[in-house]
């Protein structure tokens, strides 16, 4: 009777992270749905506010300028107000950018209604994760994590879906504001969540975080998860000195590394203006040009999928070098095809496919990677710092990326524009090889202890 009331207790304990990783995992919602919804809503913006090319890149970049900040500043605040806390505040200020976007009279308005979401953004996109990852038990955090990254796909697509939608009424206001309704529903359901028992012993909250490691684990792994966390705790000074250690510093520049790489191979390129890449292939329509971009996201939701079981069972660094293979060459061919100067159907079919190639190979790899490792590689006492660097590093990238995009078009032309993000691909590739450790089925204190061991002499 006991084994079997035992069992029970482990597989609610289960499914509760399941629904608790799920809960948060909204946040990464919100993150898609306001980083997409640009890609169709500024083809109406550009023409009601008749802006130049610089001023379409500063609308679309504005958001990542916000993003930037709140990944800088969420170490910080996740350190000191708790992982639960500050997802709560970053859904009010959801709510808030939503409706300031859609009500924004002007150029200005609306681009600081779009700073206001971006730091929101930039806050959960490193919040979310962390928080995930420091509930989810070692065999299906890859899962778990990656929960976030698939609610990123689903957001695209509904931003996608909602241009699509409002497309023919021009509603490119209503397209903004519709992200207050997800933002309010993660609002309400982070009441009912715990906080994250690895931030309850950085407080030394020991008996809290007892409790809800009672709730999310095994009863028989509770004490032995607990005195690893407090034994983790006290073997890190906590600082940027010891993040710059001999020990921690390959983890700092896989960190960094991965963050540039992600944006530097192009994925936003996609995002933020796959509608304007498939106008200058030959889809001449708004409404076709947005339409056929929602193909492309859907197969970034399936492959998230797909990538969701693979994660803990093929590993990270094999898919981290199967997807950026698919990218380079999809690039590749994205700039060979555009090597005809004329649009046409074929290159318009063409476009789209290796657009949806390259999207699917990301979603298997950088994708939901990059988030998951950084989330996983850091010691408990430094990973609010570590990650937040990381972020701000993937941000940053992210904003030169969209700021210059549309000039790298006029400047280089789009073949060498694609291809110039196929050579980061290669780079980032090497880089994978030589430098990216394996994580998987491993306890966050087993992946901190092995660069520890990495760092004594032979």
């Amino acid at each position: 009777m006991a084994s079997a009331a035992a069992e029970n207790t482990a597989n609610r304990n289960r499914h509760f992270v399941t629904i608790v990783a799920a809960v948060s995992a909204l946040a990464g919602l919100l993150f898609g749905y306001d980083t997409g919804v640009i890609s169709g809503a500024v083809l109406f913006v550009q023409e009601d506010f008749h802006l130049t090319t610089f001023q379409q890149e500063v609308v679309v970049s504005a958001v990542l300028l916000g993003c930037l900040v709140g990944a800088a500043l969420s170490g910080r605040l996740a350190d000191r107000f708790g992982r639960r806390s500050v997802l709560i505040q970053v859904a009010c200020l959801f709510i808030l950018g939503a409706m300031g976007t859609a009500l924004a009279p002007g150029t200005i308005s609306l681009s600081i209604g779009r700073v206001v979401v971006g730091i929101a953004i930039g806050i959960a996109s490193y919040t979310a994760p962390l928080y995930i990852s420091e509930i989810s038990p070692a065999d299906v955090r890859g899962k778990l994590v990656s929960l976030n990254q698939l609610m990123i796909t689903i957001g695209i697509v509904c931003s996608y879906l909602a241009d699509y939608g409002l497309a023919d009424m021009r509603g490119w206001r209503w397209m903004f504001g519709l992200a207050a309704i997800p933002a309010a529903i993660l609002l309400l359901g982070l009441l009912f969540v715990p906080e994250s028992p690895r931030w309850y012993v950085r407080q030394l909250l020991h008996e809290r975080a007892r409790e809800v490691l009672a709730k999310i684990r095994k009863p028989s792994e509770v004490d032995a998860e607990l005195a690893d966390i407090e034994a983790s705790l006290n073997q890190q000074q906590g600082n940027w000195r010891e993040l710059l250690s001999p020990s921690l510093r390959p983890a700092l520049v896989i960190g960094i590394g991965l963050a540039v790489f992600q944006q530097f191979t192009g994925i936003n390129t996609v995002i933020y203006y796959a509608p304007r890449i498939f106008q200058l292939a030959g889809l001449h329509s708004n409404s076709a040009a947005i339409l056929a971009t929602v193909g492309v996201g859907i197969v970034n939701v399936l492959m998230t999928v797909v990538a969701l079981e693979l994660l803990d069972r093929v590993g990270r660094r094999p898919l981290l070098l199967y997807g950026l293979a698919g990218m380079i060459v999809s690039l590749g061919i994205l700039g060979a095809a555009f090597l005809s100067a004329n649009p046409t159907r074929g290159l318009a079919l063409t476009s789209v496919v290796c657009v949806a190639a390259y999207v699917a190979c990301f979603a298997i790899s950088l994708g939901p990677i990059f988030w998951l490792m950084i989330a996983e590689i850091y010691p408990l006492k430094i990973r609010s710092t570590a990650m937040s660097v990381a972020a701000a590093a993937n941000w940053g990238s992210n904003l030169l990326v969209a700021l210059t995009f549309l000039s790298l078009l006029q400047v280089l032309g789009r073949p060498w524009t694609f291809w110039l993000y196929a050579l980061v691909g290669v780079l980032a590739w090497i880089f994978v090889v030589r430098l990216v450790p394996e994580t998987k089925g491993k306890t966050l204190e087993e992946i901190e202890s092995t660069w520890i061991a990495r760092s004594r002499p032979a």
